[in-house]
């Protein structure tokens, strides 16, 4: 049986169901084979908020400026680790795009990442930008109001639509393959089918 080893980023704002997706393209046997019980493959995040001891922290992404060395540090021990495991699938939910656009937004700060798109690059990786009409992010949020934790984060839904049109101009910007996916209608059964059309149709599911 070939091995299926896939690499993906998912990024998007928020709403565009990152994790939903991510999850999902976790169990999907077009990405990652054949199961007959579940079992731990990763999926990953930069998203988590793991610098602080109280939730909704602070982490890779949204770190403080006197944290940046320990940003730059948590991206390259991920790094590091991807090489070392080369032959797993790596689903990443938010990472390096999304550090960009919240640090440009929150304290103009820009960060080259050009040394970690070189090494995913080498490894296969690939983006997945998750995106939404600006119409449909009403929608969306009244579905996520129903089961989040810290509902005050959806009150200004501009500010989502903002950031989509930086991580586009970011993604413009990257040496990886990139999927542009549109989630306005939030069936994520078929945005994860057409991830693995994608997948298969440019030889991203094998081994490099």
């Amino acid at each position: 049986m070939k091995k299926l080893c896939p690499k993906i980023i998912l990024e998007g704002t928020r709403l565009t169901l990152k994790t939903e997706i991510a999850f999902t393209l976790n169990e999907n046997p077009r990405i990652v084979g054949p199961r007959k019980y579940r079992y731990h493959s990763p999926v990953i995040s930069a998203e988590w908020c793991g610098f602080t001891p109280f939730p909704w922290g602070r982490g890779p992404i949204n770190f403080d400026p006197h944290e940046s060395a320990r940003a730059m540090e948590t991206y390259s021990t991920w790094m590091r680790l991807f090489e070392l495991q080369r032959y797993y699938s790596w689903i990443v939910d938010r990472f390096h795009l999304s550090t960009q656009a919240y640090q440009s937004q929150a304290h103009h700060q820009s960060y080259d990442f050009r040394w970690l798109e070189v090494r995913l690059k080498r490894l296969g990786f690939r983006l997945v930008l998750c995106t939404r009409r600006p119409e449909s992010f009403a929608e969306a949020r009244v579905e996520r109001l129903k089961v989040s934790g810290n509902p005050r984060q959806y009150d200004n839904l501009r500010v989502f639509i903002e950031e989509q049109n930086l991580l586009r101009y970011l993604v413009r910007a990257s040496i990886l393959p990139v999927l542009e996916l549109d989630v306005s209608d939030s069936d994520v059964p078929q945005a994860t089918e057409r991830i693995a059309d994608w997948l298969e149709s440019t030889g991203g599911l094998g081994v490099i």
